[in-house]
């Protein structure tokens, strides 16, 4: 199937107003870089950041949910050093925490990272991810890690991006009190399921599966243009692997062209997939 399906997680794309602002952002209390002739692109390591720009009339969609909701989206950035990340990001008073009381070291038995979650200044969620044996490099903001996408039942979300050509490469219960003040969610308990494709596994996807009796009736996913509506871009090999997923997931077709296809998961998180080069 993964030659026919997906390659990679080429690219994320975040929608605001305001591009420029939100690009300053993410260079100036974050260590991205600007893409070269591009004032709406920043970039960490080999992974572009797009920021498309939409009207001031979008909806907002919602962006203070909870962790366990299905529009729950963030993207984390390994940094090499946790206490001079957040001494960078603390610059900026343009950014709300999610996290409770700092950053939180979880067990070994969930990785033994650190991490802390927050929101940018437009609400969408991010995470810092500090790594136990730390890192060589200079740089505080290292690389984009994982797109990690929160999911009503993990079984069909499994099924789907299985059919994509994605396969489980970790797997790990979370739990306890570093968890729950991380997630800001009282008893968190989350099955943080890790994907990768057979050519990349980095940056890859994790769904998040929260357990226990969370009221999800109602939900509606989040318009194309909302602010809150996270968007990963995905590549395929050529066009006949384009138009035999879309095919097969005809239902979940928001757009599509001759390069593209924009899809929504069975939670409603867009994917686009695109051909690869």
């Amino acid at each position: 199937m993964s030659a026919r399906g997906v390659l990679r997680v080429a690219r994320i794309g975040l929608n605001t107003v305001d591009p420029e602002a939100l690009a300053a952002f993410f260079v100036d209390a974050l260590g991205f870089d600007r893409r070269p002739s591009s004032a709406t692109t920043v970039q960490l390591g080999d992974v572009p950041v797009d920021l498309h720009r939409v009207a001031p009339s979008a909806p907002a969609g919602p962006t203070d949910v909870p962790g366990w909701s299905p529009l729950f989206q963030h993207f984390a950035i390994i940094v090499s050093d946790m206490t001079a990340a957040m001494r960078r990001l603390t610059t900026s008073t343009r950014w709300t925490p999610i996290t409770i009381d700092g950053p939180q070291r979880l067990p070994a038995s969930n990785g033994g990272v650190t991490a802390f979650k927050f929101r940018d200044p437009d609400g969408h969620p991010l995470e810092l991810l500090a790594l136990p044996d730390g890192s060589t490099t200079a740089s505080p903001s290292v690389r984009i890690d994982h797109s990690a996408i929160s999911v009503a039942e993990a079984a069909r979300s499994l099924a789907f991006y299985a059919d994509l050509g994605l396969h489980v490469a970790t797997r790990s219960l979370n739990i306890g009190q570093a968890q729950q003040r991380l997630d800001a969610i009282v008893d968190a308990e989350v099955d943080v399921i890790g994907l990768a494709t057979d050519t990349s596994e980095t940056p890859h996807i994790e769904l998040l599966g929260y357990r226990g009796v969370h009221d999800r009736r109602g939900i509606e996913v989040a318009a194309v243009d909302a602010i809150s509506a996270t968007r990963l871009v995905l590549t395929v090999a050529d066009r006949n692997a384009l138009a035999e997923i879309g095919a097969r997931h005809a239902d979940a077709v928001v757009h599509r062209s001759n390069t593209s296809l924009l899809l929504r998961d069975p939670d409603g998180h867009l994917l686009e997939l695109v051909v690869e080069g």
